[in-house]
């Protein structure tokens, strides 16, 4: 079963007719929201709710692909998925870290237990967010990130 991140979402929260408050802050130029997830309804519907709120996003579909792209310039955060095919968001950390690239990590997964949460805890995540999260509360922690951790 595909769960959107937004499945709680209601439709006139992101209707431009008239934003709420989180849409229309000032947008934060020269950092990035990388999305990882290998669930295309979830990555596509994620980049455009932040780009949406005037956050500059990219999309990976692996861990392998966002490693691959992911350089020692790179500024902003990560929003990964924990249960991917391939590298899970444990081993996506751990290579971050083994690179010296350590960005802020939000990890995300449809089930956790404490077990994970406290995974999640020594891995270095900022978060650990059970899906669906609301599109608020997703902005408001990325947001959050880029202003906290970001330069430029």
């Amino acid at each position: 079963m595909d769960r959107s991140v937004y499945a709680e979402a209601r439709p006139e929260a992101l209707s431009p007719a008239c934003p709420p408050e989180w849409m229309t802050m000032p947008s934060l130029p020269s950092r990035i929201a990388y999305v990882v997830d290998d669930d295309a309804n979830v990555r596509n519907s994620t980049v455009a709710l932040l780009e949406a709120a005037g956050i500059a996003s990219r999309a990976y579909a692996s861990g392998d692909a966002f490693l691959e792209d992911l350089d020692s310039s790179a500024s902003g955060c990560v929003l990964l998925d924990l249960h991917m095919p391939g590298l899970s968001g444990f081993q996506v950390l751990e290579c971050m870290r083994e690179k010296g690239r350590m960005l802020p990590v939000i990890l995300f997964s449809g089930r956790t237990d404490l077990a994970t949460e406290e995974l999640a805890k020594a891995s270095g995540a900022v978060a650990l967010l059970c899906k669906p999260v609301f599109p608020a509360q997703l902005v408001g922690w990325v947001r959050q990130l880029l202003a906290e951790h970001c330069v430029g």
